[in-house]
């Protein structure tokens, strides 16, 4: 299919910047093995881009673990305060998002992480996220709905200076449900899933990659690598 060609960037973060969706798998396996329970990647792969608490409630229905969606919340919070100041770029990040910045590409982030957390995974990152010029974060009070719904890059490209239409903006994703938001949206999404994820999740994306490395942004219009 053709792509049309763009003028603004919008990116998710975990498992997308970040390498940090292994480390939630982590932290709500060791939860999970207090009780005998698997974290599968089945599902794992339907809370990705979820906010905190919903995601909570579906792994506590799947696995019918003994406690709320609040404390299996909290618990895995402890944890996480523990892991996530590990998080690491991914592979390909640094250079696509310094080599946009470079060009005056106006990029940003919409994430569904919460300030909390956010500030946990990019503490080692600072330099990194001021690249961006906002950052959407999941408990923005303009972002009434988590994706699927379009709300996070909605309210995203309306605070680009001037605000980016829909047709405007490219959106970076590596979950289903960050693929919808972002169509939903009315933008064109470039997906670089898990390689754990079922291939039928992918197709609705304009385009799926392997890894950010692959990336070729003359494709949408946008300054190829020198």
């Amino acid at each position: 299919m053709p792509y049309k060609p763009v003028t603004h960037v919008i990116f998710d973060m975990d498992g997308l910047l970040l390498d940090t969706e292994k480390l939630y798998t982590v932290s709500f396996q060791e939860i999970c093995d207090r009780y005998g329970k698997t974290y599968t990647w089945d599902v794992k792969s339907s809370v990705m881009g979820k906010k905190a608490l919903d995601a909570a409630r579906i792994i506590r229905d799947s696995l019918e673990l003994p406690m709320s969606p609040e404390e299996l919340l909290e618990e895995s919070r402890k944890i996480q305060e523990r892991i996530f100041p590990n998080a690491a770029l991914m592979p390909g990040v640094e250079k696509l998002i310094t080599h946009l910045h470079k060009d005056n590409i106006p990029i940003a982030v919409a994430t569904s992480s919460a300030s909390l957390t956010f500030e946990m995974k990019t503490s080692r990152h600072k330099d990194f996220f001021s690249l961006f010029k906002h950052i959407v974060l999941g408990d923005d009070p303009e972002v009434k709905n988590g994706k699927p719904q379009p709300d996070a890059f909605q309210v995203c490209a309306s605070r680009f200076d001037p605000p980016a239409s829909p047709e405007q903006c490219l959106v970076f994703e590596d979950a289903p449900n960050g693929v919808k938001a972002g169509l939903a949206a009315g933008m064109q999404v470039v997906m670089i899933p898990d390689q754990n994820l079922d291939h039928s999740l992918t197709q609705e994306a304009t385009l799926v990659l392997d890894s950010m490395e692959d990336f070729r942004p003359e494709l949408f219009g946008l300054p190829a690598y020198n």
